[in-house]
């Protein structure tokens, strides 16, 4: 018979005895309430970011979670909740400064305002790691395999869907961001970022479990070292899959970087400017070889589609037509009159189009709570941040010949976003403007974020920024080419459209988040005599 450990009194007992849930005791713990785990916490939080990009050291991601897990165990939910925090506050505050980048140096925010703002960002998001911490610590406090294979990894996937889409949603790195390069990359196409998340979170409890098991001898401890081995070996086995097939002809691209400075964009008298820079940029792209489609940026000019010169649109569709090239340009698009402004990308050439992006972010392109929330717009100055979104179900647009599924910036790190235009789309366009976070962490992980869009999907993607990270991903995550940043340049490259369904684009997040919720019940159940 089962029961929910619901029993506080059960679980200061359960912990302290020291004894696992297969008889061998808990070692190399840290005594409960030692001062120790307060300054731990934080260290190892800040060193979380390194297994993302840029520094791409992805072990990382997999053994500081095995750390979280030991500065917890022992701990009453209360303190362990303040451990999850303090764990939280040094990974976002490493991983996510850069948001005071944007509202200072770029949005004209005063300093303080700018600081205060990150830092509520930065709380908010380590609030879910200390969530994680005190619920795991209530719902299963007795050390062993049922609370570091069962319910660890079923809490902490179970959350990050959460952070997904609560509070307008903000998943950005999520555990499973930092594996698309390691061997668990290749559950990706199966179960996702978040079920990423889960298996990273089981090889995590699965060396924390045969920490514990030493004492007993290393004989005990080859059992969970087994699972935090096959687990990657599975997943290197799953990733020699080919979840979608060639269709088509392969595809001559050139990615214009413009190099704009986001100061200087949106300046009255700089259009003029802009559409010669990136006219040019399209012009070598031609003269280095036929290209069968030129993508440019997220906003790369500075003004309504509705408000450009009709000579100069007219110019671009008639060298489009003449040189057999198709362009995807970024520009706001909308109906000045009615005030209806949307982000966009225009597909110009064989086959006119033009797609409004869905998910918005907020602050930037609109304010949530406006009632409440004034007050930001009172301290930051953000261009067209007044956008309203595109309808969910746009039709896809297609260029030379092929249906591309386009994510405009913040819409790239949803996968539930990128796979509406799945699996009808052969190809995937991001187009985004990085500017915003200068020479900050957050254009290696945006770049990082498009690598797993192109996993999930199994399709080839490029994708197009002003400053850089301008790239071409692969249908297994790998980057083929890369522009060097804050260079005004062209990037040249094939793909190769592909056709399939792997079951994250079928299913979704929905999978994941069964599986998380069943992880999570079986390991906050025990069993009674």
């Amino acid at each position: 018979m089962t029961a929910p450990l619901a029993d506080p009194a059960a679980s200061p007992s359960a912990v302290s005895s020291g004894s696992t849930d297969s008889g061998a005791p808990a070692a190399g713990r840290l005594a409960a309430g030692h001062p120790l785990a307060l300054l731990l916490a934080p260290i190892a939080g800040l060193l979380l970011p390194l297994a993302f990009a840029p520094y791409r050291l992805w072990p990382l991601g997999l053994l500081l979670p095995a750390v979280l897990l030991w500065l917890i165990d022992g701990e009453r939910p209360r303190r362990a909740l303040l451990i999850g925090l303090l764990f939280g506050l040094g990974s976002y505050g490493h991983g996510i400064w850069w948001i005071y980048i944007s509202l200072h140096r770029y949005g004209g925010a005063p300093p303080a305002f700018a600081g205060l703002a990150t830092f509520l960002v930065v709380l908010l998001m380590a609030a879910y790691v200390a969530l994680f911490a005190g619920l795991l610590n209530r719902l299963a406090p007795a050390p062993g395999a049922r609370r570091w294979l069962l319910a660890a990894p079923g809490l902490w996937a179970l959350l990050e869907w959460v952070r997904s889409w609560a509070f307008t949603g903000f998943p950005w790195l999520a555990l499973g961001y930092a594996q698309v390069e390691s061997p668990l990359a290749g559950f990706a196409p199966i179960l996702g970022t978040f079920g990423l998340g889960a298996l990273v979170m089981l090889v995590a409890g699965s060396i924390r479990l045969a920490l514990a098991r030493l004492r007993s001898g290393a004989r005990a401890a080859l059992a969970p070292l087994a699972v935090a081995l096959l687990v990657p070996a599975l997943g290197f086995g799953l990733g020699r899959i080919d979840w979608s097939a060639p269709a088509g002809r392969v595809l001559a691209v050139g990615l214009a970087q413009g190099n704009i400075a986001q100061e200087m964009k949106w300046r009255p008298g700089k259009l003029e400017e802009t559409i010669a820079v990136y006219a040019g940029l399209s012009q070598r792209a031609q003269a280095q070889g036929h290209r069968d489609l030129i993508v440019w940026p997220e906003t790369a000019l500075p003004a309504f589609l509705s408000d450009l010169d009709d000579n100069f649109l007219a110019e671009l569709r008639a060298w489009a037509a003449e040189t057999g090239t198709d362009l995807l340009i970024g520009a706001p698009d909308g109906d000045r009159a009615r005030r209806d402004y949307r982000n966009a990308v225009a597909s110009i050439g064989r086959t006119p189009g033009v797609y409004a992006k869905h998910r918005l972010l907020p602050f930037g392109e609109y304010l949530p709570l406006r009632g409440l929330l004034m007050i930001f717009r009172d301290f930051v100055q953000i261009p067209m941040a007044d956008f309203t979104a595109g309808a969910a179900d746009q039709p896809l647009l297609v260029a030379a010949g092929v249906p591309v599924g386009v994510s405009i910036c913040f819409e790239s790190v949803f996968g539930s976003e990128v796979r509406r235009a799945l699996p009808a789309a052969q190809l995937l366009v991001v187009v985004s403007n990085d500017a915003w976070f200068g020479d900050s962490l957050a254009p290696h992980q945006h770049l990082q974020i498009a690598q797993m869009r192109a996993l999930e999907a199994a399709r080839p993607l490029v994708r197009a920024t002003n400053t850089g990270l301008t790239a071409i991903v692969d249908e297994r995550g790998r980057i083929t080419a890369q522009a060097p940043a804050f260079v005004e340049t062209v990037l040249d490259g094939v793909v190769q459209p592909r056709s399939g369904v792997t079951p994250y684009v079928r299913f979704g997040d929905g999978p994941a988040a069964g599986l998380a919720a069943v992880l999570l019940l079986a390991g906050a159940l025990r069993r009674r005599g």
